[in-house]
């Protein structure tokens, strides 16, 4: 217990020195239906391929070689989809890969007096690669290294990064502890002479399966890193998700997120904004996942995933 408590404190000290945020925000998205159904409380779930993009400590949990592709209709016309894919090399650790990619549609291209002189393109894409690598039988460790490439139009803009993860389980309670430190990096070529900063995110998690209870609970606080102006702002950008195990072939979920309820609200009221729903189909080695993301009177997201044991 106290080595765990080593390597979070180490973790989450790291970008404490109030880095600015800025660009690539897309990175900030959830990564999967199952994980956008808990409404990204997925700092500290197991046996999953997108664990890659949360907390790569998590990759040691996982019991087979794992893959899963996903897609996501966002707001207006931008789609967006990922695909990832992690295994154990024994003697090594488990390792993973992955993509994200964004794309925002057509845009008219107009000249300074507003004529209409053709279209353009806008996209963002970031590949991962990562290593989970076991400490004893109770903690595991995590980094992954990525690239960062963005477009709009004529312009392009790249960056590279780090995640680096830890994640502590205590089987005797059905429960894991997670930790992680994402994004952390730098642009390695600017849309323009200024660099901006990357969306550094600070994530502690915890999952607890309660005795007897077919449910796994996830409270996630994230953006920790963040000045805020006291302890209870500092932990106001929470998500909780729950997953409940209906079957062993069927599994049904919910999220809240404080902070896009909060950013979302319209006037008085907020309707389902911050809200999600989701479901999971197994058949055999393969998992079918929905969910929908509310975003109020604004719309909503849907996501699929396709997820599978190899």
């Amino acid at each position: 217990m106290k080595r765990f408590v080593f390597l979070l404190f180490s973790a989450l000290c790291i970008p404490l020195f109030a880095f600015p945020q800025g660009t690539y925000d897309f990175l900030r998205n959830d990564i999967g239906a199952r994980a956008a159904g808990l409404n990204g409380s997925f700092v500290s779930m197991t046996d999953d391929p997108n664990v890659l993009f949360y907390n790569p400590a998590a990759l040691t949990s996982l019991t087979r070689p794992k893959a899963s592709v996903s897609y996501m209709k966002h707001l207006l016309d931008v789609h967006a989809g990922s695909m990832s894919y992690a295994q154990e090399l024994e003697g090594i650790g488990t390792v993973g890969g992955g993509i994200v990619y964004f794309n925002y549609g057509s845009f008219t291209e107009t000249d300074p007096s507003s004529n209409i002189i053709g279209t353009f393109g806008a996209g963002e894409i970031a590949a991962v690669a990562g290593i989970g690598l076991t400490v004893d039988e109770q903690t595991a460790v995590g980094v992954n290294i990525k690239g960062i490439y963005s477009s709009i139009a004529d312009y392009r803009s790249a960056a590279l990064a780090v995640d680096i993860g830890v994640i502590y389980s205590i089987p005797s309670e059905l429960m894991t502890i997670g930790a992680s430190v994402l994004h952390l990096g730098k642009q390695v070529n600017a849309y323009a002479s200024t660099k901006e900063a990357l969306p550094l995110d600070v994530k502690i998690g915890i999952t607890k399966r309660p005795e007897h209870l077919p449910v796994l609970l996830n409270l996630n606080f994230h953006k920790l890193n963040e000045a805020q102006d006291n302890l209870l702002q500092h932990l106001s950008a929470f998500t909780f998700g729950a997953e409940f195990l209906m079957s062993e072939s069927f599994h049904l979920r919910v999220g809240y997120s404080n902070e896009k309820r909060k950013e979302l609200k319209l006037g008085t009221g907020a309707g389902l904004a911050g809200f999600s729903l989701g479901a999971g189909i197994l058949y055999q080695d393969y998992r079918f996942d929905y969910a929908f993301n509310s975003y109020g009177k604004v719309g909503g997201l849907h996501r699929i995933s396709l997820s599978m044991d190899l």
